[in-house]
């Protein structure tokens, strides 16, 4: 024990030795390194580039020193030695709690289970190192004219990708919007030039997230309008509801409105199953006083090129839950299983619409001021509410998903619940469920 406790020690002292010298280290060689790339003989050679590119991202990465993404208190607390933060925080960032500790030239914000999740770098040893490493491996590649450090090359820059877009990450749930936005513009623009050879277009739909979710339209418009141009649609082809979404709010003329429309359909065509494009197409029909019948001869032509599709026909039933159609809403959920014996979703979507139905009922009950009125409206709230119990039931049986179990499990407790005293099978059911919940 003696023998490892000096071992430790002396582990400890090499790391803050490190941490001391480590910037001042990265700064000297990223000096050396340029210093050799002025050389006019220096300066043909592949090598050369290569070197100042990789001493700028060690630069990049010296304030660091030994942490990393992960790691809990205990683990740094051993790999930064005497490296001790000189204010210790507790900081709410997108609504979570951190613990932020403070240090001379970082700041290291830990997470709920106490993992390090953020390093943000405070004093850099090279502004923009990321920057110049990116123009060094581009000048790598211009004299790399026989083509033999290509693979290399474009692995280093698929590398500072990364960190761009970790940066932005960062930005992003530290608050600072426009910093992420620039970094994950910078993310796209590496990986869209030699020597990458992988676009990056998901740092690029997220430059349009960022500035979409700060309601600024006319930039994220313009995003995701490259996005498609790349071919890229972004999961369920949320691309195309967010464009249609900016253009709805920039452009309000016959011409913007038949723009949104034709994003949305194209869509929907391309993503018949996307809940995003339908509501948006639903919206648009509504508010443009269009025929709303035109969405369900959309589905009814994919439908055609994927007759055993379950997930068109539980679309269907959204899209008439929306419009208030309940019937056909029902018969479209329940042809889901006809369709596919193991589809649970449409007994989910079926059971949703009338515990919703039910929700609504209930709320506008409480604000009826009429005994009469309000009795009607308390037997139709106690209608839908059983209405849900029997879809919820068989999506339950079906379903091998335990946590979508447990959400149907809630729901159905809660049903069970207001009728327990009206008969001694829904307090069964009750029961039932509340045990499956407490397992």
């Amino acid at each position: 024990m003696k023998k490892l406790m000096i071992v430790l020690a002396l582990l400890a002292s090499v790391q803050v030795a490190n941490a001391q010298g480590g910037a001042a280290a990265a700064k000297k060689a990223v000096e050396s390194a340029l210093a050799a790339s002025q050389n006019a003989k220096k300066a043909t050679k592949v090598a050369t580039w290569m070197k100042l590119g990789e001493s700028y991202l060690a630069a990049y990465n010296a304030p660091a020193g030994n942490v990393w993404v992960g790691a809990n208190e205990t683990e740094l607390k051993l790999a930064m030695g005497n490296e001790k933060p000189s204010a210790v925080e507790n900081v709410v960032l997108g609504g979570a709690q951190y613990v932020k500790q403070v240090f001379d030239n970082k700041n290291l914000y830990f997470n709920g289970n106490g993992q390090l999740e953020i390093v943000e770098v405070t004093k850099p040893v090279v502004e923009n190192a990321l920057e110049k490493a990116l123009e060094a491996y581009q000048k790598a590649a211009e004299v790399d004219t026989k083509g033999t450090k290509t693979k290399e090359i474009a692995a280093a820059v698929k590398g500072l990708v990364d960190k761009f877009n970790t940066e932005a990450y960062n930005n992003y749930t530290l608050g600072d919007n426009s910093k992420a936005v620039a970094f994950f513009e910078k993310a796209f623009n590496a990986s869209s030039q030699k020597p990458s050879d992988a676009i990056d277009t998901s740092a690029l739909y997220n430059a349009g997230f960022v500035t979409y979710g700060a309601g600024q339209f006319a930039q994220a418009r313009k995003y995701f309008e490259k996005c498609l141009g790349l071919g890229y649609y972004a999961k369920d082809g949320e691309v195309y509801s967010k464009l249609a979404d900016c253009v709805s709010k920039l452009d309000t003329t016959a011409t913007g409105k038949a723009l949104q429309k034709d994003y949305l359909e194209k869509g929907f065509a391309k993503f018949p199953q996307s809940q995003s494009v339908m509501i948006g197409l639903i919206n648009y029909y509504i508010s443009s006083g269009e025929d709303t019948d035109k969405l369900f001869t959309l589905i009814d032509a994919a439908k055609v090129n994927e007759p055993d599709n379950a997930s068109l026909f539980y679309v269907e039933g959204n899209a008439r839950a929306q419009l208030g159609q309940i019937d056909e809403a029902v018969k479209a959920y329940e042809k889901c299983v006809e369709v596919n014996p193991n589809y649970e979703f449409g007994f989910i979507g079926e059971g949703i619409m009338f515990y919703n139905e039910a929700v609504k009922i209930q709320e506008e009950a409480q604000n009826e001021l009429d005994d009469n009125k309000y009795m009607a409206l308390v037997q139709k709230f106690e209608t839908y509410l059983k209405s849900c119990i029997d879809p919820f039931e068989k999506a339950f049986n079906m379903t091998k998903d335990e946590s979508i179990k447990a959400s149907l499990a809630e729901y159905l407790k809660n049903s069970f619940y207001r009728f327990r005293e009206e008969d001694p099978k829904y307090q069964a059911g009750y029961e039932k469920y509340d045990k499956y919940l407490n397992q």
